[in-house]
């Protein structure tokens, strides 16, 4: 899976600078984590989202975003967004308000 540099920009300029930020390659892309837990990723297929196990049911009813899946499995409460979802700036934003908002309220790492 290759890395999306474009959607990483868009990404980094969405969140911001932010206590605890930190970058890495993860899932076969790059990977944003808060305070060490895993908040949002970019790669060739899509954003991914971590809106927390319960939390992610509005976000599976909009276009273009599905469950994400590690192999045949899917990963409860972490969602991917195509082009479509992620290049809709609302929405990209509310995604990235409700990852923040679960993160933040983890315990750091």
């Amino acid at each position: 899976m290759a890395r999306d540099a474009g959607l990483e920009e868009l990404l980094k300029e969405e969140i911001g600078q932010r206590p605890g930020l930190s970058e890495k390659t993860m899932f076969g892309g790059w990977a944003v984590l808060l305070n060490g837990n895993l908040l949002c990723g970019a790669r060739e297929d899509g954003m991914l989202i971590r809106l927390g196990k319960g939390n992610d049911a509005w976000a599976l009813e909009q276009p273009d975003i599905k469950p994400m899946l590690h192999g045949s499995r899917e990963m409860q409460g972490w969602v991917r967004a195509g082009p479509e979802a992620y290049g809709n700036d609302m929405l990209r934003k509310r995604l990235l308000l409700a990852a923040l908002n679960f993160v933040e309220g983890l315990p750091p790492k």
